[in-house]
Formats: C-alpha cells, sequence, structure tokens
C-alpha cells in the first residue's frame, strides 16, 4: 500500500509540473482583462502617449527595444489579443526596418514557447481523445508541413493562436514549425511596420478631429480609432496571393502523381 503510494506520488508530481507552463499562460491571459490591461492596448492610449514613448525611446533605445521584445513575446506566448496594434507601434518607435526585424523575432519565440506548452502540455490528451481521425489529419499536414504553415501564416483568415497551437497537435516539428512561422509572418509584419511609420499623420488628423468635435455641443465624440482600418482590400489580397503561392509544391505534387 505504502509503496503504491510512492510510486503515484512522483507520477502526480511529473503531470503537475507539465502543466505548470499552461496555467502560467492561462494567467497571464486572465490577468490581461482581470486587471484592465486590455485599456492600455489601444489606439487613443498610444496616440495620448506618443510623445512621450518617442522621447523615452530616444534616449533609451536599447532597452526600449528590449522591452518591446519582451512585451510582444508575451502577448503572443499568451495569446493576448493587441499583436496588431504592437506591430503597427513598433514600426512608428524604432522605424519599419528595425521594427518590422524586432517584430518577426518576438513573434517567432513567443509562438515557439506557445508552440511547446500546447505539445507538451496538451499533445498526448488530445491525441487519446481524437482517435483515429487525428493520425490521418496529422499524417497528410505532415507530408507538406511547411507549406501549409506557410498558408496559414500568410492568408490573414486563420487567428494567429489557433495557428500557433494547431500545428502542435499535428506532430509538425519544432524546426520545421519555427522556420515556417518565421518566413510566414514577415511580409504582414514588414507591411503592418511600414504603416506604422506613416502613422503619425494619422494621430494629428484623429486628434483634430476629436479637437474639433469636442466644440460641438450635443455631441458623442470618440478618441479611438479602428487600426484594422488601416489594412485595405488590396493588403489582403497580397496576402491571400502568397498564401495561395505557398501551395503550389502540394498541387505540383499531386499533378505528377496524377
Amino acid at each position: 500500500m505504502g509503496n503504491a503510494t510512492e510510486k503515484n506520488t512522483p507520477a502526480s508530481a511529473s503531470k503537475i509540473k507539465k502543466h505548470i507552463p499552461l496555467l502560467v499562460i492561462v494567467a497571464l491571459f486572465a490577468s490581461f482583462f482581470v486587471f484592465g490591461l486590455d485599456e492600455y492596448l489601444s489606439f487613443s492610449v498610444f496616440s495620448e502617449n506618443r510623445n512621450a514613448m518617442l522621447e523615452f525611446v530616444s534616449a533609451n533605445y536599447v532597452a526600449s527595444l528590449a522591452f518591446y521584445f519582451a512585451l510582444y513575446t508575451v502577448v503572443v506566448a499568451a495569446s493576448i489579443p493587441g499583436g496588431l496594434l504592437l506591430s503597427i507601434c513598433g514600426g512608428f518607435l524604432f522605424g519599419w526596418i528595425i521594427g518590422g526585424f524586432i517584430t518577426v523575432l518576438a513573434a517567432t519565440v513567443g509562438a515557439a514557447m506557445l508552440f511547446l506548452i500546447a505539445a507538451t502540455s496538451l499533445g498526448d490528451m488530445l491525441r487519446k481523445k481524437a482517435g483515429p481521425w487525428l493520425e490521418k489529419l496529422e499524417k497528410g499536414f505532415q507530408d507538406n508541413a511547411m507549406s501549409y504553415l506557410l498558408f496559414l501564416r500568410l492568408v490573414p483568415a486563420f487567428p494567429f493562436w489557433l495557428v500557433n497551437i494547431a500545428p502542435a497537435f499535428l506532430g509538425v516539428p519544432l524546426r520545421t514549425y519555427i522556420i515556417g512561422t518565421f518566413i510566414g509572418i514577415i511580409p504582414g509584419t514588414f507591411v503592418f511596420s511600414f504603416i506604422g511609420a506613416g502613422l503619425d499623420s494619422v494621430i494629428v488628423e484623429q486628434q483634430e478631429r476629436y479637437e474639433a468635435c469636442l466644440q460641438k455641443a450635443d455631441q458623442i465624440c470618440d478618441k479611438d480609432f479602428d487600426v484594422a482600418s488601416l489594412i485595405t482590400t488590396e493588403i489582403i489580397l497580397s496576402f491571400v496571393a502568397l498564401g495561395l503561392i505557398s501551395l503550389l509544391p502540394i498541387l505540383i505534387k499531386k499533378w505528377r502523381k496524377a
């Protein structure tokens, strides 16, 4: 009886340790909303503090880059909404080249962390419950993992957090996942950073519009701005086109077999 208890205790402790990273991610995600931190990831807060942020970056450039990198990594790893705004802010604060490069690195690191946590904490459990159909899906995905990953990263039709964890359940190797993520997010990230580099005129226009609105009686004035409206149909279509190109190797392979 005593020996059985002693054997079960290490096994239970091992299971708990395996799920600690997942619990940390869940706690970070919940804390983001519980403590109202989502209010700070808004365009209005960014525009109100733009001068202070630019001054801080100018005086503490390396520290600012490190903080931005850490913040973006945590946001991606914890699946916190706000990646688009942060990508644009990175381009605004550091320029589209430096901002884009740091964002790509941070997003890749954050995605890899979430991938590893999902694979170790949930992967085995999901495979046991899913049954044979997941094995078939896993086999098809693994045969063309890089092409599928690039497609999922390039086409802005899938939530970023879902694309981060889905490959973990489909047995994609970490190396393939990291390379596919790094390459796949480059076009979108640099587009958003480029938009951010030219954002100052939008901020000034938005502030002038808000000030003009305040002068009018009985007028409801909103300081916020929908950042997503900066993403045009042409940009989305170009991403879709790149995503379809990434599927060409699969189509060619099937055509040769046929």
